[in-house]
């Protein structure tokens, strides 16, 4: 569950800062994205280390963006 939730909050920081880019490119919500996404990426990380031994998801789970959705299927 935990890891599902980080890895869509992770997947829409990371469209939504993309999206800040090619458009307005406004700072604010540079700052704002940007330390969120870097928490739920590395949450991602840890939870899929405390969920499985197994080395596919864990590789996974290290891709920016949709890691964290591929490591979650991958269980």
């Amino acid at each position: 569950m935990l890891l599902r939730i980080a890895a869509r909050v992770e997947l829409i920081t990371l469209v939504l800062m993309l999206l800040n880019l090619v458009t307005v490119h406004a700072r604010p919500v540079t700052q704002l994205l940007g330390p969120l996404h870097g928490c739920s990426y590395l949450l991602v990380i840890g939870a899929t280390l405390a969920a499985t031994r197994r080395p596919r998801p864990r590789l996974l789970s290290i891709i920016p963006g949709v890691g964290g959705l591929l490591a979650a299927r991958a269980f």
